[in-house]
């Protein structure tokens, strides 16, 4: 007797099975019914088994246990024919029981029986797959039916069966054979759910019960098309193509991006990361669709990676002059808040999100494991920097990885008892600070104290970590007035955010604040007892009629420019100080004619009570001593009009006739209103003081033009010059040892505290394609500032040998030669601006212009510029490499359309 434990058994001529002696009937119930190969056997997950009637089964059954040598009784060929619907289509009848209709065979017992009995003719083997949920193991009889179709055309329908364990990545190949589409061509599946919408099958790893497909779904494959996009995106924009547009051929990467409302930055940072050769050979040639990982918890399910992949496609397909990138920008928004809306926003922070999110979309690590850093602990550099990069590949290991990351030395050394940490630390990109000046250039506007010189503007420079003393200084400088004698304010809204000390720093005052610069008197003081002189910060305030039917009633708005104003300790009054002020406004404060002095205000001022003093009630006369009458400390300037006053005091100034007054006086608080609940006597703060015009008053007799009059200081025209600085600098001094600061202090694990230890990095490894961002933009707790120094980088042979810590290898210096490959410029301010971008096409070596929708061919020396922000250096022995692939020869050569250049070239330099 032959074998019978085998696979199929042997064809004979007519296609039909070769039948096999048929063993006797014992050894058949052996074969069959044993734990080993027959119906006993475990089942096991992935295996197959067979449906046999059960209706012939028992008469096998009968035939082997009974031995009847009757030939009636023998079976013939297995029939299943109860088991289908019908003949035609062999679909399995539904409701089958196993015991009632059917029994189940191993693959060995159905090859078995097959071999010796045969099966009916033009009857299908009903074969099915074991299934294992969670560790229970049975027969899937019913199969997942599945109607495939394609995008093209929906009608028409192909049924497949699939078993729930088969992968979807089986339907994806089933229905590219069903439809004969080429598996190197780009496809992609969606079901129809029962809302009657579509769902993307993003992961095809898994099986059709993880994705809960059931039989009767519509699966419809959609093929991408020849200018990279995908036509249910057509569709679904609900706009077509001219003919222009769809026979349009250019050179492929040469194409813009629309702006969709601000986002310039982030089609800056998609074109710079577009032009880096070997990132986009991965996504062109489809490498990265066995590397998304869709079950990453730190990453964004594959989508962020899938959406740029078909930019990248619609980019360098050559069909396109400029795409809009609306579903790219959804997706960013999505996945991090911080994009969403159409703010603007920073470029390289976006490529930093961009460049993270296409890492861990396409991390080859499944299942991150924990990996603790260890320090050097004394071992050589060499062993510490190769253990710190293996145990980051353990978790980290992508195209993002291989093209960009690169390793750092960090030494920290604690600075009271001497330890030194040495850690090796990846990177994706270089930040590297400009070298900063330390002066800073601030304009103020000078008040003298004679009443008929203008206010003026000056441009001063002064050290930027300086202190207000500083700044008197410098305007000292230009106006001979003695620092002492100096006052310095922020002027916000007519009244004075703040009158600032002499120690206060610089760095409190931004570059937009109003800042006014009073002459005082050399006796002067805001708080201080002791000084002869007070200070008194005066306001302009006009009485407005209020909206109501009770027309006595006045509302008061401040106007003009507040003063601070020097008044004699002794002599503070309300009538001395109206006549002082009237003084110190006669600029542009007509004084009224004889032939006025019954017009005016009646009231008198304050009743020639004397004005409080800091922390007590000011005495004194109330009689009125008149400019003409006020010692040099009133305010009133050398060489005025006014002699200076040698009588013994003011109880013998002489009487005057009293005047109507133009305005009135009233104390209030730094506001500018007469809250009194804002006073506190027992302070030492000196009061406010306001002047309050009547409407018809200031009409007549204030002159708003000349008040709002000054003149600019020859020191306005200076521009600080700002020298040029190389890149080698930047990063010299990004490997410059540093003191942290006390927000980021380090815990040294010998002293068991933290500690304001010195931080030196150095590189240790450089990455294929090196990130360098410019330090441009500058914040600090007090100021922002851009900096629009001209950093000169050159577009080849960038030598970073000299900075490379890393024992080097002299025989291959291209290892450590960088070539510029992009650009990222930023031009404007903090508040405003517009991204560009300048980057070389890797398959023609020019270089374009992008403008978001515009592109323009440009020369290398338009490149360098202050606009440049982020720029993106390729190393030369990868150049190398990639140049020697796209050798005619070479495996997967490109072959770009035919390409008409440009003519017109944008000089942006």
């Amino acid at each position: 007797m032959a074998a019978v434990g085998g696979s199929s058994p042997p064809e004979a001529k007519d296609g039909e099975p070769q039948r096999e002696a048929i063993p006797d009937p014992d050894s058949q119930w052996g074969y069959i019914e044993n734990s080993d190969t027959g119906r006993a056997r475990r089942m096991r997950g992935g295996e197959s088994w067979f449906l046999v009637d059960l209706d012939w089964y028992k008469q096998w059954e009968v035939y082997v246990r009974e031995g009847d040598e009757d030939p009636s009784t023998i079976p013939g060929c297995i029939n299943n024919a109860k088991l289908f619907e019908d003949n035609i289509n062999w679909q399995l009848k539904k409701g089958l029981v196993e015991g009632e209709d059917y029994v189940l065979l191993s693959s060995t017992a159905w090859t078995l029986l097959v071999s010796w009995y045969g099966l009916e003719h033009g009857q299908p083997p009903i074969e099915r797959k074991v299934v294992d949920w969670r560790g229970n193991c049975e027969v899937e009889v019913y199969p997942v039916e599945l109607l495939l179709a394609q995008h093209s055309d929906m009608d028409k329908t192909h049924t497949a069966e699939f078993s729930q364990t088969d992968s979807i990545d089986l339907v994806l190949r089933t229905a590219q054979d069903q439809f004969v589409v080429s598996p190197q061509e780009e496809t992609r599946l969606w079901v129809k759910n029962a809302e009657g919408s579509f769902e993307r099958l993003c992961n095809t790893r898994v099986s059709l019960r993880t994705a809960s497909l059931k039989s009767g779904q519509l699966v419809v494959m959609e093929t991408r098309s020849k200018d990279g996009t995908w036509p249910s995106q057509q569709t679904r924009a609900g706009s077509s193509a001219t003919k222009e547009e769809e026979e349009f051929h250019g050179q492929p990467g040469i194409c813009g991006l629309t702006n969709l409302g601000n986002t310039c930055f982030m089609n800056s940072a998609l074109q710079c990361l577009s032009n880096v050769p070997q990132l986009t050979e991965y996504f062109l040639k489809n490498r990265y669709l066995d590397e998304l990982n869709f079950c990453n918890p730190l990453g964004m399910k594959g989508e962020i990676a899938e959406a740029y992949a078909d930019l990248v496609k619609q980019a360098w397909s050559g069909r396109h002059r400029s795409i809009v990138p609306n579903v790219f920008k959804t997706k960013v928004g999505h996945f991090a808040s911080q994009f969403l809306g159409y703010q603007q926003h920073d470029s390289q922070e976006l490529l930093s999100f961009l460049l993270d999110g296409l890492h861990e979309d396409l991390n080859r690590v499944k299942k991150k494991e924990y990996v603790e850093q260890c320090d050097a602990a004394g071992r050589p550099d060499q062993e510490v920097a190769v253990e710190a990069w293996q145990n980051h590949k353990r978790r980290n290991d992508s195209v993002i990885v291989d093209t960009f990351h690169g390793l750092f030395k960090s030494t920290l050394v604690c600075p009271d008892c001497g330890n030194v940490s040495v850690t090796f630390d990846p990177f994706c990109y270089l930040s590297v600070p400009l070298p900063v000046s330390h002066k800073r250039v601030m304009e103020v506007f000078f008040v003298s104290m004679d009443p008929r010189r203008k206010p003026e503007q000056h441009r001063l420079v002064v050290p930027k970590k300086g202190k207000i003393s500083d700044l008197c200084m410098a305007l000292a400088k230009h106006t001979g007035v003695s620092p002492e004698r100096m006052m310095v304010a922020d002027v916000f809204s007519h009244r004075f955010y703040k009158i600032f000390q002499l120690d206060e720093s610089l760095s409190t005052i931004l570059d937009r604040d109003d800042i006014f610069i009073y002459e005082v008197s050399g006796r002067s003081s805001i708080t201080e007892n002791t000084r002869e002189d007070v200070v008194i910060p005066i306001y302009l305030r006009e009485r407005t009629p209020a909206r109501d039917y009770n027309s006595s009633y006045y509302g008061l708005m401040l106007f003009g420019h507040p003063l601070l104003v020097s008044v004699p300790r002794d002599r503070l009054s309300w009538d001395a100080l109206y006549h002082i002020l009237l003084y110190r406004l006669s600029r542009y404060v007509t004084r009224p004619s004889s032939d006025d002095e019954d017009d005016g205000d009646e009231k008198d001022v304050e009743g020639g009570k004397n004005i409080p003093k800091p922390g007590n009630v000011a005495g004194g006369s109330s009689q009125d001593p008149g400019p003409e009458q006020a010692g040099p400390s009133s305010g009133v300037a050398s060489g005025s009009r006014a002699p200076t006053d040698s009588s013994p005091g003011p109880s013998h100034w002489p009487q005057r006739t009293r005047r109507k007054h133009l305005f009135t006086l009233q104390t209030v608080n730094s506001n500018g209103t007469s809250d009194r609940s804002n006073f506190n006597e027992d302070t030492q703060a000196q009061p406010y003081i306001a002047i309050d015009w009547d409407p018809e008053m200031k009409k007549r007799y204030y002159d708003e033009v000349e008040a709002e009059g000054y003149v600019k200081h020859d020191c306005v025209g200076y521009v600080l010059k700002k020298a040029p600085v190389r890149l080698q600098e930047c990063i010299e001094l990004f490997t410059t040892m540093e003191t942290l600061e006390k927000e980021n202090p380090w815990y040294c694990p010998n002293c068991k505290q933290h500690q304001l230890a010195t931080k030196k990095l150095d590189l240790w490894t450089l990455p294929e394609t090196l990130i360098i961002h410019l330090k441009r933009f500058s914040y600090t707790k007090f100021s922002r500032e851009k900096l629009d120094t001209l950093v000169e980088f050159p577009i080849r042979d960038l030598d970073f040998s000299e900075f490379v810590i890393k024992p080097q290898d002299e025989s291959a210096p291209e290892l450590y030669k960088y070539d510029l490959i992009a650009v990222s410029n930023h031009y404007g301010g903090l508040r405003d601006g517009h991204y560009t971008t300048f980057a070389c096409n890797k398959d023609s070596g020019q270089w374009h212009y992008f403008d978001d929708n515009s592109v323009s061919p440009v020369t290398e020396n338009q490149i360098e510029s202050k606009a440049a922000y982020v720029l993106f250096y390729q190393r030369q022995d990868v150049a190398s490499r990639l140049k020697t692939k796209t050798q005619p020869g070479q495996s997967d050569p490109p072959a770009p359309p035919a390409y008409d250049p440009i003519s017109e070239s944008m000089d942006v330099n």
